[in-house]
């Protein structure tokens, strides 16, 4: 099994994550491993919706997120990610949306370590791939750094070494998803004693994380930290990950170049019958920071209504600053 470096992560992100934002994102560091959205077993096993899996080449190495519960299912689906050609699958236990309580799966399996353990467990021997396990703290009045300790305890038992921590509890009931994301306070010094505890798991610390200052901090403390609105934000500061922890020069030079081969694989991509919208929103970032930042992002969107990026593209690295 080839080791994989999960120094930096970008987390999996519903709507965002997706093949062409990935893309993006490795133009910029070919260093940050990526994820995919989650995606449900239900809808690979009984939806047939194997169109979720689709990835590009160049966004080696990337990992794949799960959402289910049921040992058969995460078998089944985990084998087909593998001959899909994913470095990683990743067990989602952290998701508190009302939609994945009802499937029996995220955050709230946190309640139920030994069936995670099962999950995980199963997964690992159908595969010759790594299988990770993303979690939070703890759920709803469960706050103690105990819960999470007898938590960790029971599902490394399965063999998994790779836990990704949200450094929050997810609040089950009277908090939507974005909410949890922000109203739960961060308790970062759980996920530093928990590596402290347990010396020999990887574990990538994720939440709150804004910036490579911020990450720095992190890395004196944890193996790996995982970022997630922040890095979709503001994607061009990826750039900095390789000549700052990697003493290798950076990958793309300038915004514009970035642009250029992203609108050409956006042309490709239109080609094979993607949609240009869902292609195009992940640009927004590109400028942040820039003067002309937002007429960048209004330029985008007349490239949307209009459905025709010939007509706008060399205004749009015009609007670049550099």
């Amino acid at each position: 099994m080839k080791a994989l470096d999960r120094k930096f992560c970008v987390a999996p992100m519903m709507q965002y994550t997706d093949m062409h934002d990935r893309f993006l994102l490795r133009l910029i560091s070919k260093k940050v491993f990526l994820y995919t959205e989650m995606i449900a077993t239900g809808s690979l096993i009984y939806g047939k919706c194997f169109d979720q899996l689709e990835f590009n080449k160049e966004e080696h190495p990337v990992g794949i997120q799960l959402g289910g519960s049921n040992v058969s299912d995460l078998i089944e689906c985990s084998k087909k990610c593998e001959q899909f050609g994913y470095d990683e699958i990743n067990l989602n236990v952290g998701c508190p949306s009302d939609r994945v309580q009802k499937g029996k799966f995220g955050a709230c399996l946190m309640l139920e370590p030994n069936l995670v353990a099962e999950c995980l467990s199963n997964m690992q021997n159908s595969v010759s791939i790594p299988v990770s396990v993303k979690c939070r703290l703890g759920i709803d009045d469960n706050e103690d750094y105990e819960f999470l300790y007898n938590f960790v305890s029971i599902v490394k038992e399965s063999g998994i070494k790779v836990f990704i921590i949200h450094a929050r509890n997810g609040i089950l009931k009277g908090l939507s998803p974005r909410q949890n994301r922000n109203i739960p306070p961060l308790k970062y010094d759980y996920v530093y004693r928990l590596k402290k505890d347990f010396p020999d798991l990887e574990i990538i610390i994720n939440g709150g994380i804004k910036n490579l200052d911020d990450s720095s901090n992190h890395l004196n403390k944890v193996d790996g930290v995982m970022i997630g609105r922040a890095a979709y934000d503001n994607p061009f500061m990826l750039k900095d990950i390789e000549p700052r922890f990697y003493k290798l020069d950076s990958s793309i030079n300038s915004k514009k170049e970035v642009l250029n081969l992203y609108l050409e694989y956006v042309e490709r991509q239109i080609q094979n019958g993607h949609n240009l919208s869902r292609m195009m929103k992940h640009l927004f970032g590109l400028s942040r920071g820039d003067k002309y930042a937002k007429s960048f992002r209004i330029k985008i969107l007349e490239v949307i209504r209009d459905n025709s990026l010939k007509n706008h593209k060399n205004e749009l690295e015009d609007l670049l600053v550099y």
